[in-house]
């Protein structure tokens, strides 16, 4: 089948409709949600430690030891507070890592955000998801997860550099086994997984899994460091066409992740939003060290920590830190006279460079001129 050819809209809207909808958002982005940002999202990095050794892993997690992380009272006082300041029932409490359940108190945190009320969910990789484990995690109130799985068995064991494939996949199962609300897949498509995504989609259906979320590598952590990994403009193409072609097809739904603007064209087809980069608007996290920052896929430079939990109300960091993120700073080079800057303003975050302040990754040329 030919890349590109013209297929029917998985949203159903025609481009003038999709327009419309696009203007609707960079107003409100303009005059409303930077002005006055909602928290919707609140990351936790539990931990920098994981038993696997991803080749794109932005926070460069492993197998080292910790300096300074936060205690699980710690944690727990963090909490008291965005319940005292914050409507939590406005907000999803994202637990992530490295790999959350290598805490060894990471029940004993969740059964107290339980407690306090509120609605979380957790990235993991699957590895040491144990049937007790996934009982745990029903009965402590979680709603969603993501596992990652990055390939067919060898595919993804040399990505994540470790032999724990089948673990992953009977976490999976295990979790499969409750109701949770949401379990998804999630999959990071490089140069050497691309021709694994039909394989990939059969086998992930069997399983039952009715969420598979693809993401494109990026210029970013590790991922630097292996450039032969990243996709050019032709697999770009390829991975966008196969979402579109499958994201309905059958009871498993895939969908692309959250980065970068895709095109009025592109825009809805391959996932059920417009693109809005969330950092510092609706976004925020909480570093296995104590750091406040935005998104925990951004690089850790001293200019994007916003303060620390041991030192700062969250509550008074959120109202008045954040500030880059609220403003159009990256109206600048190529991105200033861009015609489609109203609709990116500047793409994500995660992938601009702060150094050249230009995007290491744009789409315009690729998808849409």
């Amino acid at each position: 089948m030919a890349l590109f050819q013209k297929k029917k809209s998985n949203s159903g809207l025609p481009r003038d409709v999709k327009r419309a909808h696009l203007e609707q958002l960079a107003e409100y982005r303009e005059s409303q949600l930077r002005k006055h940002p909602q928290l919707r999202l609140l990351f936790i990095e539990m931990t920098e430690l994981c038993n696997e050794h991803c080749r794109h892993c932005g926070s460069q997690c492993g197998d080292y030891v910790e300096k300074d992380r936060l205690s699980g009272e710690e944690i727990k006082a963090f909490l008291r507070q965005v319940k005292e300041d914050f409507d939590i029932k406005k907000i999803q409490l994202c637990v992530t890592g490295g790999e959350p359940l290598l805490r060894p108190d990471f029940f004993d945190i969740m059964e107290y955000a339980h407690r306090l009320g509120f609605i979380w969910g957790m990235t993991s990789n699957g590895t040491l998801i144990t049937e007790d484990a996934a009982r745990r995690l029903y009965e402590t109130g979680m709603r969603t997860v993501s596992v990652s799985v990055d390939g067919m068995k060898e595919s993804h064991e040399w990505f994540r550099q470790a032999p724990r494939y089948d673990a992953t996949i009977r976490g999976v199962k295990n979790l499969l086994a409750y109701p949770f609300e949401h379990v998804q897949i999630t999959t990071v498509i490089h140069g050497r997984n691309i021709g694994e995504m039909e394989e990939m989609y059969r086998y992930f259906s069997t399983l039952g899994v009715r969420s598979w979320r693809l993401v494109n590598i990026e210029p970013m952590g590790r991922a630097k460091e292996q450039p032969e990994l990243l996709l050019n403009e032709r697999q770009m193409k390829q991975v966008l066409d196969f979402i579109r072609e499958k994201r309905f097809a059958g009871p498993l739904e895939v969908v692309y992740g959250c980065s970068h603007y895709l095109g009025v064209d592109w825009e809805r087809e391959i996932r059920p939003w417009y693109f809005l980069c969330n950092a510092g608007v609706y976004t925020a996290s909480l570093t296995a060290g104590g750091n406040f920052v935005s998104c925990l896929d951004l690089p850790r430079r001293p200019e994007l920590v916003e303060g620390s939990v041991r030192t700062d109300r969250f509550r008074d960091v959120w109202e008045n830190g954040y500030r880059i993120f609220r403003t159009d700073f990256r109206k600048t080079g190529k991105c200033a006279d861009c015609p489609h800057y109203r609709y990116c303003a500047g793409d994500s975050f995660h992938s601009w460079d702060f150094d050249k302040n230009e995007p290491m990754m744009c789409l315009r040329g690729v998808l849409f001129s």
